[in-house]
């Protein structure tokens, strides 16, 4: 018999990229970690704490949502998916979240990433040969009292503070963000959090000392931007038998010594890299090497680069700066001819002069030359109409002009190694080819650092307590680390098979190399249906996955049965 209309049901829950996300989040031990660390043994507690981190975790990579709608977001999913229980998502509310990151920090969290990062180097097979560091600031909005360094349960607390803001928000306080990732996929596998406004260069030391502990060795080679060129981070790396690369800041005497040189000397440079221009019609970019033949203060190498992007770039930026100080001399000049100019003195002319310049950038390209002239003019003594007898007073005032000139000396000078940069290394049996391969590498480092401010949107950062911000910042390493892990295994799987790209783009046009963002979007609208009737399943409609959907699952090794076996907790 037909069932009367009205009694079925059918209920929906999203799907999402969840169980693509979580076949990683296995194969990673991440559930398994945070049990350990995270015990449910407080009977006050609804969730289990590692249930609430996991969530948290998979917040950051599919939605970012903010804590206080961790509950509004789950709600429309399925529950097994998000790692809960049917009903548990009601219990996702801000201040349960907030004990959950207070558990988080007072946990062995060094352990916990330890534990995890091992596991994903054995996992997935990667390389910790070449590792790269850098670090980024993290803006909290709110006002943070409490946050001088003081300790909790015998763990110290980040220092909230003010200062040099990498994202030029000195209006914001903030903190350090430290990380390193491997060469091989760019794959986070150590972060720190540290006081705001510490300079980088006292932060290599401590992390280069638990990169050995974590690798098990120091034969690992270390690249890091020019704060690591200090005697003192070098010297401890080289001392304690590690390798490093890192750039040479300008004006380092091993700087300037090669400019100087260059300007009488043709370096003979050797071709490193050659590709093709960055856009159709470009000229390709070239990178050519040279090994200075002195080495540097300290007796390390120095390989210098010579780069054809950057030296047009230097060439345009010097060009554009030239232009900008010889307007802002035309501006004065017309400023002093002017009738209601304030600069009365010479002395006042030539700062005025001077901040122009130094507002334009071009004081090392551009200067001035004033000359004092003396203007004549005549008053009546007295009021009135002038005629045959009127008296006159004479009076002067001066005068000044401004004529701007070009150093050609240093124009030509800074020509002479336009596109030239300089690297430094204890490495002796790398070929410069090789220790500039590896530094080149450092942008991908710089690219984990934008989804974190990206797609994760990390900052501002509001939850009253700098302890809980670090807490919540480890589920952002965590989430970073499964985006990265997912970034590494498509591009590998596409090189392998030969393609230059899969139609992710809009209108189906190729992307040659898929982020995880972009990866995870296409499975945003997957749902699963269930027909129901007096509260029992009559039937179970699974996820249609388009063509693409299924193809990005074979790329990542992913099975298709994700999306059509019942979710588990």
């Amino acid at each position: 018999m037909q069932a009367p209309p009205g009694e079925f049901t059918l209920r929906s829950r999203s799907m999402g990229a969840l169980p693509l996300l979580n076949f990683f989040l296995t194969r990673m031990g991440l559930a398994e970690r945070l049990q350990t660390h995270l015990p449910h043994d407080d009977a006050r507690l609804r969730l289990a704490p590692a249930a609430v981190i996991g969530v948290v975790v998979r917040n950051i990579v599919v939605a970012r949502r903010p804590v206080y709608a961790l509950a509004e977001w789950a709600a429309p999913y399925d529950q097994g998916a998000l790692g809960l229980d049917p009903g548990d998502d009601a219990a996702l509310n801000d201040d349960r979240v907030g004990r959950t990151l207070d558990r988080l920090f007072d946990a062995d969290r060094a352990s916990l990433v330890t534990g995890i990062v091992l596991s994903v180097v054995r996992e997935f097979g990667v390389r910790l040969v070449q590792l790269h560091n850098d670090s980024t600031t993290v803006t909290v909005s709110g006002s943070y009292a409490d946050a001088d360094g003081r300790s909790r349960g015998g763990k110290a607390t980040p220092a909230i503070r003010r200062g040099h803001n990498k994202d030029f928000r000195p209006d914001l306080a903030q903190l350090l963000f430290i990380l390193t990732v491997s060469a091989d996929g760019a794959v986070p596998i150590a972060y720190r959090v540290t006081d705001g406004n510490t300079p980088d260069d006292v932060t290599h030391i401590p992390t280069w000392d638990e990169l050995r502990a974590l690798v098990g060795h120091a034969g690992f080679l270390y690249v890091a931007d020019s704060k690591l060129c200090s005697k003192e981070a070098m010297g401890h790396i080289s001392g304690h038998g590690g390798r490093f690369v890192t750039v040479v800041p300008h004006g380092r005497r091993e700087d300037t010594w090669f400019r100087d040189w260059a300007q009488s000397h043709a370096p003979a440079w050797q071709e490193a890299q050659r590709r093709p221009g960055a856009r159709l019609g470009d000229p390709e970019r070239i990178w050519r090497t040279f090994e200075a033949p002195a080495p540097s203060l300290d007796g390390y190498r120095v390989i210098w680069v010579y780069s054809s992007s950057k030296a047009a770039r230097d060439a345009a930026a010097r060009a554009r700066r030239i232009e900008a100080g010889l307007a802002a001399i035309d501006v004065l000049a017309a400023r002093l001819a002017g009738p209601k100019t304030r600069l009365r003195t010479r002395v006042a002319a030539e700062e005025a002069a001077a901040a122009a310049l130094t507002a334009a950038g071009a004081t090392r390209w551009v200067g001035f030359t004033i000359t004092e002239g003396r203007e004549v003019m005549f008053r009546q003594e007295r009021r009135g109409r002038p005629g045959g007898q009127t008296r006159y007073r004479r009076s002067e005032k001066p005068v000044f002009t401004i004529n701007a000139a070009i150093h050609a000396e240093a124009v030509a000078y800074d020509a002479a190694t336009d596109g030239c940069f300089p690297l430094i290394t204890n490495d002796t049996a790398m070929s410069p080819a090789d220790v500039l391969a590896a530094y080149r590498y450092q942008p991908n480092l710089e690219r984990r650092h934008h989804m974190l401010k990206g797609p994760q949107e990390v900052a501002p950062v509001y939850l009253q307590t700098p302890h809980r911000i670090e807490a919540l910042l480890l589920c952002h390493f965590l989430a970073m680390l499964v985006e990265a892990l997912i970034e590494r295994e498509i591009r590998t799987s596409m090189k392998a098979a030969g393609l230059g790209g899969i139609p992710l783009y809009p209108e189906l046009r190729d992307c040659p190399c898929p982020s995880a963002p972009r990866v995870l979007e296409i499975f945003h609208d997957v749902q699963r249906h269930q027909l129901t009737s007096e509260g029992e399943v009559v039937q179970t409609f699974e996820p249609q996955l388009t063509p693409l959907q299924q193809q990005v699952l074979e790329l990542l090794h992913v099975p298709a049965s994700v999306y059509t076996s019942p979710s588990a907790p």
